[in-house]
């Protein structure tokens, strides 16, 4: 019997006379680059710094589009931001010590998303690596080190002949399920160095697919079938996945009712008759979502988001289905399914039987009433009417990006992503800063479509070089600043718990008059004129800014209760 692993594929003609006639002038950095695009590679993402001069050089040498930022931990958001776009591995080019160390927020936040990033760094020369003080500019004891607890893999290389394979086998890590980021170091001098390596044509890798155990599906959808009283929550996993057909087949079938977590936002339709929309930290989903007899959580590992801050305690049985084994029955006993969300949704849909219950969508327009009464109650019109300006000023298929503000907080809950895998913020490991550099990704990624950026007055201040960036590759994101001259969520945080905020206030610039110095439109609006101005900045090609003076509330939480 042959097997397809076992086929050994020949060379064309065109490769062999590459091979053995390869064009003079190549380095390390060509090996780099050569790989990328053999791997299907088209855009990089990076910022230059003196160790990783190989790369860049070679980029030149490439067809590889280069997008650069102005600081690396954008450019690893907007990495992060086009391989959740694309699901596809996006190449980060960095330099060693401070350059790559500026990268680990960003690399946290694509590791807690399952963004597929594939992170190049430069290191210092071979002589230096292995703990020895040398003294070389940007030296680490182990910079590899500093990677091991936020990546899903590292690779260092030390000759020339080593980086195809590293890369390859890097790309395989950032793509094999669950999706995330990857580390590859290569040292100075291998980057430098002439090569007599033939340029790099062989690119095919192939990631491994996580199917279920059949035997554990089997039960699963027996205990499904059998539900009285079935509802299931849909997370990041699902979106990541493209399961989200799947998902809408599996609960008409049974007729289980679906609340999406946040970072599964748009996993499931917005308005149909099952779904509980995505009220995750309201008291009244919680309580419906324990008296579930069975509850199946599909690539979500219930954290603390998802879980309205550990108060859940579900009383049926729960099934859960997640690819990443450290988050199967992290919170929660379960019939754990180690699996690709999609692979693992069909094999339901085969297996499962159909349930008949026309009172489902009654019990969720129960519970979404009891919702809408409480925010009700608090006085939260403008909030509502801003969000609602929003929604209504960005295209259906238009993808948005937020940073960690309030009016964020009310999207995870309150906004209808109108499709999946177009809603995206930093809900994952909830730094500062997501919102523009990941737009400016997803638009290098998409430019068929306008690009929104949501961010407070402080988390715009952490990527407002980034406007530099928007304006010399004319990317089409139109970036919404809310400004309430602070830290507003924090400045929340800190009232309800000591009285009185510290901290939290902050002068800030004119961020019109900024982003027109940076020759970006801006304009300053009003909740009354919101709907209106950010319509019309998303409709204008090239980037833009919307500034809105508003000091917005949350909603009360009920995890405290």
């Amino acid at each position: 019997m042959t097997h397809d692993h076992d086929l050994v594929l020949r060379p064309t003609a065109a490769q062999t006379e590459a091979a053995l006639n390869p064009p003079p002038g190549r380095n390390g950095g060509d090996l780099v680059v050569e790989t990328l695009a053999a791997l299907g590679a088209t855009t990089v993402f990076g910022l230059p710094g003196q160790h990783a001069l190989g790369m860049f050089d070679a980029l030149r040498r490439s067809d590889l589009r280069y997008i650069g930022l102005r600081v690396e931990n954008n450019a690893g958001f907007a990495a992060d931001a086009y391989g959740r776009i694309t699901g596809e591995a996006a190449p980060l080019l960095l330099s060693t010590g401070p350059g790559a160390l500026t990268s680990l927020a960003a690399l946290q936040e694509a590791r807690a998303a399952s963004a597929p990033v594939l992170a190049i760094s430069s290191q210092v020369p071979t002589a230096g690596l292995g703990g020895g003080r040398h003294g070389y500019l940007h030296e680490l004891p182990d910079q590899a080190a500093s990677f091991r607890g936020v990546v899903k893999s590292v690779h260092t290389v030390r000759t020339q002949s080593q980086i195809p394979s590293a890369i390859a086998e890097a790309w395989t890590s950032a793509l094999t399920v669950p999706h995330g980021p990857v580390w590859v170091e290569i040292p100075q001098d291998v980057l430098l160095a002439k090569t007599p390596i033939p340029v790099v044509t062989g690119g095919d890798t192939f990631p491994e697919e996580l199917p279920p155990r059949p035997e554990l599906t089997a039960v699963a959808a027996d205990l499904l079938s059998r539900a009285e009283r079935p509802a299931i929550i849909a997370g990041g996993g699902v979106v990541r996945a493209d399961a989200s057909k799947k998902l809408r087949q599996l609960a008409e079938r049974l007729q289980a009712p679906v609340v999406t977590t946040f970072g599964g936002k748009g996993a499931f339709p917005w308005t149909h008759p099952l779904s509980l929309q995505s009220w995750l930290e309201d008291r009244h989903t919680t309580d419906f979502l324990e008296d579930a007899d069975v509850l199946l959580v599909v690539g979500s590992g219930l954290g603390e988001l998802s879980s309205n801050y550990h108060t859940f305690e579900p009383r049926g049985r729960v099934v859960q289905i997640e690819a990443d084994l450290g988050k199967l029955e992290s919170n929660h006993p379960a019939l754990g399914i180690h699996a690709d969300a999609r692979l693992a949704l069909q094999a339901l849909l085969e297996t499962v039987g159909e349930r008949t219950d026309p009172a489902a969508p009654e019990r969720v327009r129960e519970v979404l009433a009891k919702v809408r009464e409480r925010i009700a109650s608090q006085e939260l019109t403008l909030e509502q009417d801003v969000l609602a300006a929003v929604r209504k000023a960005l295209p259906p298929g238009a993808p948005s990006f937020w940073d960690m503000t309030i009016l964020a907080y009310w999207a995870w809950s309150a906004f209808d992503a109108k499709a999946p895998n177009t809603m995206h913020s930093a809900q994952g490991a909830g730094g500062l800063g997501y919102g523009f550099p990941a737009a400016l990704g997803a638009a290098a990624a998409d430019p068929t479509h306008p690009v929104l950026a949501v961010s407070g007055d402080g988390g715009a201040l952490y990527s407002i070089a980034e406007l530099a960036t928007a304006r010399q590759y004319d990317l089409n994101v139109t970036w919404l600043i809310v400004d309430d001259g602070g830290y507003g969520i924090l400045r929340e945080y800190m009232t309800d718990a000591f009285g009185e905020p510290t901290a939290t206030e902050l002068t800030r610039p004119d961020y019109v008059a900024l982003a027109e110095s940076f020759g970006v439109p801006g304009v300053r609006t009003s909740p009354e004129t919101l709907a209106a101005d950010l319509a019309k900045a998303l409709a204008a090609p090239g980037p833009s800014v919307v500034v809105l003076p508003a000091v917005l509330r949350m909603f009360a939480p009920t995890h405290l209760d």
